[in-house]
This record gives structure tokens, sequence and C-alpha cells, in this order.
């Protein structure tokens, strides 16, 4: 594995020799396919402990988190990634937001009746009555006086996995291989009788790329990197040699192994590319961070008339609003608003 130096700036993002809450860009040595390895812990684990949402729920956004901080990871400009997905299945909506360099954040709206309705013993859905009938957009937002640019794919009833795989293919024609993976894992806590059971959340994500003016995932990579990688590949051959060696090596990785808190990232790369040798690039770090703020709520308030704020007003006369990202209550008493 040609790692040396790059896995130990990976060991040391966090101060933790098995390092959590970041995005691995790679790119394989033979095949030259570019690729992504996310590893959520504490960030994914206080999004979902924080709405004590049920374990299908809690899974498919935990799947759209992941989904996000590879995707986000890769921005070349400063801005915001939004993935959203709306649909009549019991899960109506989730919506995720990256802000680089690295802040993530999510909520899930569901049909708690329907959710329970459609769950057996072990919290497992059927995805077609999961998500329904709807469709899955990704925005990446700027900023500024910048356009905004949305790509957007039907939802019929499939894993997010499929629907983001049909999305890079229409959006992006490129050969994606993507796997998530969420669960809940007893992690021994300090503190007598504190919750040990985490939320943790990963994803492998591989595209094949032209050497040459290729997009993506690759932007992360200089040329002088790319130079031994050899002749420029077709932009859209699923039928390359390299393309789908590597893929082959891709799909034996095991859900457990991308969310285990013993593995380390870099070791887990070498385990499934060290026959086409593998070379990491520096690690984005992942923050879980909502954008909310007391001056942020008291701006949209502002906006409405005397009679639209009394509409909103508790018997005492104050106005509370929650986010309904963090679950934040800001609480403006009688007389600071209108």
């Amino acid at each position: 594995m040609a790692a040396g130096q790059d896995a130990e700036r990976i060991a040391g993002i966090n101060g933790s020799a098995i390092p959590d809450d970041l995005v691995i860009p790679f790119r394989t040595v033979r095949s030259g396919v570019a690729g992504r390895l996310v590893r959520l812990g504490k960030s994914v684990d206080r999004i979902l402990q924080r709405h004590s949402y049920p374990a299908a729920v809690g899974q498919a956004l935990g799947e759209a988190l992941a989904l996000t901080a590879l995707l986000g990871t890769g921005l070349k400009i400063e801005g915001r990634l939004i993935l959203q997905t709306k649909s009549d299945g019991a899960l109506g909506l989730v919506v995720v937001n990256y802000d680089t360099p690295g802040h993530l954040r999510g909520y899930a709206s569901f049909d708690a009746e329907r959710t329970a309705e459609i769950s057996n013993g072990n919290g497992v859905v059927d995805p077609e009555a999961l998500y329904g009938t709807g469709h899955l957009a990704m925005t990446i937002d700027p900023g500024g006086d910048m356009d905004r640019y949305q790509g957007i794919v039907a939802l019929e009833g499939q894993p997010l996995t499929d629907a983001a795989l049909t999305y890079f293919r229409q959006s992006e024609q490129l050969p994606t291989f993507l796997r998530l993976a969420v669960a809940r894992v007893y992690v021994p806590g300090e503190n007598e009788g504190a919750d040990d059971w985490h939320w943790r959340a990963g994803g492998l994500l591989l595209q094949n790329l032209a050497r040459e003016g290729g997009q993506g995932l690759d932007e992360n990579f200089s040329e002088s990197e790319a130079e031994p990688y050899g002749e420029a590949l077709p932009l859209e051959d699923d039928d390359d040699d390299g393309w789908q060696r590597t893929r082959i090596l891709a799909a034996t990785v095991e859900d457990h192994e991308l969310i285990d808190p013993m593995l380390a990232p870099d070791r887990l790369l070498y385990r499934l590319f060290h026959e086409e040798g593998v070379r990491v690039h520096d690690a984005h770090a992942i923050e879980e961070r909502c954008r909310c703020s007391r001056e942020r709520v008291e701006s949209f308030l502002r906006r409405f008339e005397g009679a639209q704020l009394d509409e909103m007003r508790e018997p005492d006369g104050a106005i509370s609003v929650t986010c309904e990202f963090c679950s934040t209550t800001y609480r403006f008493e009688p007389g600071e608003i209108g």
C-alpha cells in the first residue's frame, strides 16, 4: 500500500489511533479508479440520537448523511450540498446539508403509525413502503449571486443507494460503485448507566474516471500523481478490465467493516485493494454542526406582520421556534418580537 506518511496523517486527524468522522479520498494504482471512504461516529450518532428515530428511519437518514458527506467533500468551491428525498412513503422527507469545509446536519420527517405498521420485529422495512414514490434531489448551492445546480431522479420504492446510482448514471454519466452501511453498535461507555448503543455509518464510493480531464472524485489528485496510471480510460466504459477488477474487489466489503470502530479506515482500504495498490490523500474531517442561531431565528420572525406573529404566540405571549435539524428551541419573550 502506498500510504506511508499519508496513513499517519489520517490517524492523527483527531488524535485517535482509530479515527472517526472523516472522508478519505484514494486512488487505486493499477487501475487508476478514484474513490472515497467515509466513516461517521459521533457526528451521525448525535444527529440520530437527538430525534430518537425508529430504527428504519434512523438507518435511512444515516445512509443519507454518509452519502452527502462522500459527495460534499468533493466540492471544488465553498458552498453547500443539499440532499433531499420527498415521497408518498412512510418516510416523507429527508434533508441533509453539507457545508464546506465539513459541517453536516440532517433530519427526517416520517409517519410514525405507517412506519410502525411496515416494520417487523427487527425494525427492517420494505424499501418500497418506506420510500414510496417521489424524487431524490441533489443541489449544489455556491451561495451569493452564483447559480445553483440541481440534479433530480425518481424514487420508485428503491433504497437510497439504488436511487443515487441512477443519479450518477444520468447526471455524471460515470460507472459508479456505492455501498452504504448504518447500524447501532455497542460501545461501552465511561459513565455507569450511560447508553452504550451508538449509531455509526460508513460508505464506499468508486468512480471510473477519464485520466485526462476527469471530473467528480478525481479533483484532489495532481497530474504528477496521475502519471503512473497509464493511458486514459473511456469515460463510460463499464467493460474496462481495470474498473471491473476494482469493482469486484470493492464488492467484497462487508457492512460491518464500514462501521467497525476497531478497524482503521486506511487498514480497510489496504484489505480491499492491496492487489491493486492504493494511494490515500488527505482526509476531510466531518463535524455535526447546525447553522441555526438565535440571531437567524429572530431575523426570520421579523419578516412577519403583527397578525401573523400573533398566531404564533403562546398563551403568555412568547414565541418559541424549534430547529428541525438540531431540536434547539429559541424562546422570545413578549415584547422581544413585534
